[in-house]
């Protein structure tokens, strides 16, 4: 007897029921990664205000030589999802197993780089004389540990594209919780200051790392995947990431830009930016929830051949997405009133902040469709037109940004800036989505 088919309503639940299995622990381990960050921070304030300040410096350098490194999980979420679809799981881990033979190669690129360099970065970003050795020391040992950054980064890549985003949120919470402990054994107990919070991450991150090749490991001999380095395979991986790098590398300019228009208004309007842009982060990692599901459930129905499902699963995530942002912005414009006071009581500062949050707020579901129009692209590997799409919208939001200070605005007309550069990347990929020429089927694109 043959099965019926879905009806619409029961499609609609299966894609909701995917969406949320994978779309909740990702916001999770999302969540979790900052933290490491905020742990270090609260160990270390308490040794003293010089000690904070070069943390502050040697995190800003980590966190974005691991940023431009995060297409190691997007690329290979992609690729592995594919091979899924397919049916062909032996290949699924083999892609896989070159994203992470890749990611150690960069890591030792990195710290081959970071470790002679590092008294110059950490002065080329403005450290100050008294915290500048705290900031080069603790620079120094972290570096050891991005390697093992960098394999968790396309680890995690793997297992969402297995469809698999509870192993990195149980992975993630381990680690930060190693990580707040060690860093108050070795900072407080063995005395090690600022070198004891680094080694305490390095080792916790280390941890990590080890947890997720154990995991893959067991899968590639389960199901009979080489373990071996694929020089091929590895120069196809990269091949693939370079045009999410020139992506990642565009949006970096923008946040950068907004950052430094912003320091050119005041300090007022500066301090506000960075309450405003704290934010904005905080709701892009509930949102980008969605877009990592996104790219593993689309990767697995282009691998499958099955074009309509992609093209309801889009629909679908879509409308998530936009849902999710206007209750994002209607929270942001209720809360208001609690969150500015947590920040600052500083008038000068609070009226902007007030002001600007509402452009966040207004933006949400804007913001929305842009991310999950992004993660349905990235599963479907169309990153030559992210890359492309992402430096036009550079190109736009530049001169709108420059000109903010030049016609005598404020803070607020810079977060209209920032939401012309939403629209506009919600425009390039809507047309790149409504025309379908990103469906591209088969186990690889």
């Amino acid at each position: 007897m043959t099965q019926a088919p879905a009806t619409p309503r029961r499609a609609l639940r299966r894609h909701d029921r995917e969406i949320v299995a994978l779309a909740l622990p990702a916001f999770g381990s999302l969540v979790a990664e900052p933290l490491f960050v905020m742990v270090d921070s609260a160990v270390i304030g308490h040794l003293g205000t010089r000690q904070l300040a070069g943390l502050g410096v040697a995190a800003a350098l980590l966190t974005t030589a691991v940023s431009v490194f995060v297409f190691l999980a997007y690329a290979t979420t992609a690729a592995v999802a594919r091979r899924v679809g397919a049916g062909d799981l032996p290949s699924a881990i083999r892609q896989g197993m070159d994203g992470i033979w890749l990611a150690l190669l960069l890591g030792a690129a990195v710290i081959v780089t970071v470790l002679p360099t590092a008294p110059w970065l950490v002065e080329a970003f403005g450290a100050s004389p008294a915290a500048a050795p705290y900031a080069t020391t603790y620079l120094r040992i972290s570096a050891l540990g991005i390697p093992a950054m960098l394999v968790v980064l396309a680890a995690t890549g793997v297992l969402r594209g297995l469809q698999d985003t509870r192993t990195p949120l149980y992975v993630a919470v381990g680690g930060f919780t190693a990580n707040a402990a060690l860093n108050a054994v070795l900072v407080y107990v063995a005395g090690l200051g600022i070198a004891g919070s680094a080694w305490g991450t390095v080792i916790a991150q280390c941890g990590m790392a080890a947890v997720y090749l154990v995991v893959v490991v067991r899968g590639a001999r389960r199901h009979g995947a080489s373990l071996r380095p694929d020089a091929a395979g590895i120069r196809a991986c990269a091949q693939a990431g370079v045009p999410l790098l020139i992506r990642t590398l565009s949006l970096r300019a923008v946040l950068m830009i907004a950052t430094a228009i912003a320091a050119r208004l005041g300090d007022a309007d500066v301090a506000a930016h960075q309450i405003v842009l704290s934010l904005w982060q905080l709701l892009a990692f509930a949102l980008d929830a969605i877009a990592i599901a996104g790219q593993a459930i689309i990767g697995r129905y282009l691998g499958a051949g099955d074009q309509d499902g992609a093209r309801a699963a889009c629909r679908r995530m879509v409308q998530w997405g936009i849902a999710s942002g206007i209750v994002l912005g209607v929270l942001v414009v209720l809360a208001r009133p609690l969150f500015v006071p947590l920040f600052t009581t500083d008038p000068a500062v609070r009226s902007p902040l007030l002001t600007t949050l509402l452009v966040v707020a207004v933006t949400q579901p804007v913001a929305g469709i842009v991310f999950i129009l992004d993660g349905v692209l990235m599963g479907a590997g169309d990153g030559p037109y992210l890359a492309g799409a992402m430096v036009v919208t550079l190109a736009v939001f530049a001169p709108a940004a420059l000109a903010v200070p030049a016609l005598g605005g404020g803070l607020v007309a810079l977060w209209w800036a920032m939401a012309l550069m939403m629209t506009t990347r919600m425009l390039t990929l809507w047309l790149r989505t409504r025309s379908g020429r990103w469906i591209v089927t088969g186990a690889s694109r």
